[in-house]
């Protein structure tokens, strides 16, 4: 037997047990822990030994191989999490679920595809182990859908074959093999186990040990079957999820509490609440009715957008005077798992994908049965094209059905079945994926309790994949090619379309990575003709790689595209890519131009921002190719087909722009820490990049910079003036002591005098012009701090802002900067003079103020002034000097940015009574990081990937393709048809946004309006760019008339037409007969 779990207690214990069922010798360290042991190896040997650097898998006949690297005991230290590499991921799950994650061993038994795919998520997000396993060998088939195995691995076994190329993915995680049969005792050294290659009898048996085992082992069974993939999870008898969606808990700003039974709280009208009937809630720093600050969570009903009924009588409660902050209160939920024996009965309700399916799930259910009897009976897969083996799972599946009695289905659907049993032996790498995500994070919520779970069967098939046409049985031939997987479900002549695919990848990031593996796999631009091309202007950072997987931390500086090409290319050395390093955009037509994009089969997105989005859409529309879309945010994922003349484009719907607060909110009357972090990144910037910027703009050429500001003669211009004569001047730093004789007055400044200045322009008595109390909510009253160098957190500002600004000067820092006791000497010696608030200073109120720099009839005057001042300030600077402005890189722990923007966000926060963040919080949200997961990428990949057959094939409906939403935390999944493009008509013309009308022969005005009106349109405006070429109100256009429209565009829209390009785009203003406004498509004018 393998040894029985116990904790670590503080020292190194080692140990050895002989298992008597497979003769293995199992050697296990545990280390200083409270969690299991860290397990090193569990390996099909006779002997194992284990050293720094290598282990050793000696099998039956004495010979040896050494996967490397191993961790060995000590490597890692899981309680300390690497915030730099896992810092997306943190913004995802925070501490305490990385904690957990990182003391969890998992077991992932089936090493096709999908085992894979879901070991590599599990190693990406840092569990402790990954224990391997698998009694079988490589074959040439799993090429089709594995990416760690190449032909030199057919014939080895999978399990071991997978090691060295998964555990370059995270050496912080151990990971170890197991090659021969499994024994449900083995099971006990794990917090959660995945089966994807089991039968249904092992994988009950499997199953009903772990859930009675104490404590309970989850369980996840997940099977890729061609087209058709089902996931089931049981995690105990008793599960507790901590967190059940992942969402920070809302919150509402209180306006007014009624005394009644039940009381109404009406809520400031900022922010719409998001609370639902039934949550707790907690209040805090009500004033007036205190009753209510006790800390005792109280249910809500009634919930509207502004206000809720509270299940509280508060008659007896003091009466309500102001203020108040009302919290959800996030409770946990305890599930209740039944065993697989159990659930294949009462299978309950099944998590549903695609509502047009609504009664697949339990069809399927029967189908992945009916599945696993044949292979039984049989002892082999359904032949791929055999209507005689179709026919066999058809009549399994209809007996199954029978013993169902009232809960049967009514159609067995032989037509699906036959489909189903066609491609059974298949893993397809996009289901692979798929399925690898949701199964991933699956195991992240057995090992964490956060997230809802899966609760207990999923089913999903893409049938609407499959070519258009009918396929003959010789097309699923195999043609002993790594694609023959593939192949027995699509056919060979879609294989073909597949290889000569001319593909164009933008991004190549964390979509980017999956992304190129899934195409490699699939063989999409393997063949003669084909060509992928992948471009990305940016560079490998440590924080990529917890999630961009074709990365390594010695490619970290590397351009992304050339590497993630090479990597790709490792996968399939077929793969014809070509990476580039040009960001898409107007500025690289002359790199993508018009011939580039004319040869393309489809463009696919793996982009982060919605510019560069939007543009590859308008240049999919205009030279009509399919895009696919996708993009991930946390556990969420969605993917948009943009399918020419079937699909509306993707700019055609855009979510709303965030919410911005106003100017005036962030600088004086913040009410949460975003303001406070919003403003500190604007600090942050304007002191340490733009200022210095600016020094640098006037000393390089003073004549230059003094003409601008004279010209621009505005609140603006002397704004800057008076910065750069701060700094060159009266806060000119030439020694360290200088730069902490700033950073202290800053502090007093910004923490103390601006305060003292707010509340004596704004006392807390102070009302609104209507008579209401001006420091009403959302509005915090503040309070000035008191600087001491007892706190630390005074002291760090300090060593953070002093550090800073010595960087900008080039003055080098001390050692001593980080001893307390002489910093605080330093800070003491600091003269800093009294304040005295001032009669008269405008503070700005409007929330409608863009600016908060104020005009005045003496703007020129002053300007004059300072530049005079700068002139004396510049003779008397060295020869040559120059600032460093610093640009804000939130990454890179070890450079104070970070420090300075926590410690500028937390001390105005104190200010005003604003609870403060970590440096890791203030990251996520100054530094605007974008939280991502490497499960819902792989996730949101597969789906597009299973478009991509539908794109490639070339003959399917728009009802064919599927958009999707999904979120994995719920888990959700929404599935729907595309929506189809708005069509314009007139007469008997139709049209829609993917129409281009072409006029060739280089036609005049006269020409282009003729050819319209003989369509029924009258043209009274055309227009090239920004420039107007005809208009019929203006009488001397119609002198342009019998000119043609390019030299017109040459003459007067200065137009700069590159020799690659051989027409021009006009956008033409029409009516029709009776003068209604008629939307034509873009009409281009070929010239050449």
């Amino acid at each position: 037997m393998l040894p029985r779990k116990r904790e670590g207690q503080g020292d190194v214990v080692e140990g050895e047990t002989e298992n008597n069922n497979n003769n293995n010798t199992i050697k296990y360290v545990s280390v200083t822990s409270p969690f299991k042991r860290h397990r090193i190896s569990d390996t099909a040997a006779a002997d194992s030994t284990v050293n720094d650097d290598t282990f050793a898998i000696r099998n039956s006949s004495g010979s040896s191989s050494v996967v490397e690297p191993a961790m060995a005991p000590g490597d890692s230290n899981h309680n300390d999490i690497d915030e730099d590499l896992h810092s997306r991921q943190l913004a995802v799950y925070g501490r305490e679920t990385m904690r957990r994650l990182f003391a969890s061993n998992v077991l992932v038994s089936g090493m096709q595809g999908l085992g894979a795919e879901i070991a590599k998520n599990l190693i990406l997000a840092g569990v402790k182990s990954v224990t391997l396993h698998d009694e079988g060998v490589v074959e040439l088939w799993d090429l089709s859908s594995n990416f760690v195995f190449s032909e030199d691995d057919v014939g080895k076994n999978r399990a071991l074959a997978s090691v060295q190329k998964l555990q370059e993915l995270n050496n912080a995680v151990v990971i170890s093999t197991l090659t021969t049969k499994l024994t449900k005792e083995q099971l006990s050294n794990f917090q959660a186990v995945v089966f994807t290659d089991i039968s249904l009898e092992k994988a009950i048996e499997f199953n009903d040990y772990c859930h009675n085992h104490q404590p309970p082992i989850s369980f996840i069974k997940s099977e890729v079957r061609g087209l058709f993939g089902t996931v089931f999870c049981d995690f105990g008898p008793e599960f507790t999820v901590f967190d059940v969606d992942g969402e920070e808990p809302h919150t509402g700003i209180i306006a007014s509490i009624s005394n009644d039974n039940p009381a109404l709280v009406s809520c400031v009208d900022d922010e719409r609440l998001e609370f639902q009937d039934g949550d707790l809630v907690v209040f805090s720093e009500v004033h007036g009715m205190t009753e209510l600050n006790d800390g005792k969570p109280r249910k809500i009903k009634s919930a509207r957008p502004y206000s809720f009924t509270l299940e509280e009588d508060t008659t007896a409660f003091g009466t309500y005077m102001k203020g108040g902050i009302v919290t959800q209160v996030k409770q946990p939920k305890m599930l209740n798992f039944k065993p697989l024996r159990e659930a294949l009965k009462e299978p309950g309700d099944f998590l549903l994908s695609d509502f047009a399916k609504f009664d697949r799930p339990l069809l399927l259910h029967i189908a992945f049965q009916a599945l696993d009897k044949f292979i039984s009976d049989f002892g082999r897969f359904p032949v791929a094209g055999s209507e005689e083996d179709a026919q066999k799972l058809a009549s399994i599946a209809a007996n199954i059905n029978e013993c169902l009695g009232e809960g049967k289905v009514e159609d067995i659907n032989p037509k699906l079945l036959r489909l189903f049993a066609f491609g059974a032996k298949a893993v397809l790498n996009p289901m692979a994926a798929m399925f690898g995500g949701i199964v991933g994070q699956e195991v992240v919520k057995a090992c964490s309790g956060k997230f809802h779970p899966l609760f207990q069967f999923f089913y999903f098939d893409s049938v609407e994949s499959l070519p258009a046409e009918p396929l003959d049985p010789s097309d699923f031939k195999p043609l002993n090619s790594r694609y023959d997987a593939q192949i027995s479900v699509f056919g060979s002549k879609l294989q073909k379309k597949l290889e000569d695919a001319k593909v164009f990848m933008v991004g190549s990031g964390a979509l980017g990575c999956e992304f190129l593996k899934n195409l490699a796999l699939m063989g999409v631009s393997c063949g003669s003709q084909g060509k992928l091309t992948i471009t990305d202007d940016d560079v490998i950072e440590k924080s990529n790689l917890s999630r961009q997987f074709l990365f390594r931390d010695w490619n970290i500086g590397q351009a992304k595209s050339t590497v993630a090409a090479s990597a790709a290319a490792s996968i399939n050395p077929r793969l014809k890519i070509e990476a580039l390093q040009n960001r898409v955009g107007p500025e690289t037509e002359g790199v993508f131009n018009d011939t580039f994009w004319e040869k393309l089969t489809v463009v696919i997105n793996a982009l982060d921002n919605v510019n560069a989005r939007l543009y590859v859409d308008q240049r999919c529309l205009y030279f009509q190719k399919p895009l696919l879309e996708s993009g991930t945010l946390g556990a969420k994922c969605n993917t948009q087909m943009v399918i020419p003349h079937l699909t509306e484009n993707y700019g055609a719907s855009r979510d709303p722009p965030e919410k911005q607060a106003p100017m005036c909110t962030v600088h004086s009357f913040p009410h949460n820490i975003d303001h406070c972090l919003t403003w500190a990144r604007s600090e942050f910037e304007g002191l340490l990049e733009k200022t210095p910027a600016e020094v640098n703009a006037y000393l390089s050429n003073p004549v230059e910079y003094a003409s601008s500001m004279k010209n621009a003669g505005d609140a603006q211009a002397k704004d800057n003036l008076e910065r750069v004569l701060e700094c060159l001047d009266r806060e000119k730093c030439e020694t360290f002591q200088d730069c902490i004789t700033w950073a202290r007055l800053r502090f007093e400044d910004y923490f103390v005098n601006r305060v003292k200045q707010l509340i004596f322009t704004f006392p807390e008595e102070a009302a609104t012009s209507t008579g209401a109390p001006f420091w009403s909510a959302p509005k915090r009253f503040p309070h000035p701090l008191q600087f001491s160098a007892a706190d630390t957190s005074h002291l760090n500002f300090i060593i953070a802002a002093s550090i800073l600004r010595a960087e900008t000067f080039g003055i080098s820092v001390p050692d001593w900067v980080k001893n307390p006791k002489m910093l605080s000497e330093a800070v003491d010696k600091v003269i800093v003079p009294d304040f005295q608030p001032r009669e008269g200073v405008k503070i700005e109120t409007d929330e409608k103020a863009a600016s908060l720099s104020t005009a005045s009839v003496d703007d020129a005057a002053v300007i004059n002034e300072l530049l005079l001042k700068l002139e004396l300030c510049r003779n008397n600077l060295p020869s040559g000097f120059r600032m460093k402005p610093i640009s804000f890189e939130k990454d890179d722990d070890t450079n104070y940015h970070m420090d300075l923007i926590a410690g500028l966000a937390n001390m105005r926060a104190r200010n005003y009574s604003i609870p403060e963040v970590d440096k890791l919080k203030a990251k996520f949200i100054a530094g605007r990081i974008i939280p991502a997961i490497a499960t819902s990428t792989a996730m949101a990949t597969g789906l597009v990937c299973l478009e991509l057959y539908k794109v490639l094939d070339g003959a399917h409906k728009v009802e064919d393709y599927r958009n999707t939403f999904a979120n994995l935390a719920l888990p959700l999944f929404s599935i729907a048809e595309p929506v189809p493009p708005k069509v314009m008509k007139h007469r008997d013309m139709s049209w829609t946004v993917w129409d281009r009308w072409i006029l060739k022969d280089n036609p005049t005005l006269r020409e282009l309006i003729q050819w319209l009106k003989d369509k029924g349109l009258n043209a009274y405006s055309i227009s090239y760019g920004s420039c107007l070429l005809f208009n019929s109100m203006f009488p001397r256009h119609k002198e342009r008339l019998d000119k043609k429209v390019v030299d017109v565009a040459r003459e007067i829209g200065k137009a700069e037409l590159p020799p690659y390009r051989s027409h021009l785009d006009v956008v033409v203003a029409c009516e029709d007969d009776d003068d209604n406004d008629i939307d034509i498509p873009q009409v281009s004018i070929y010239y050449g």
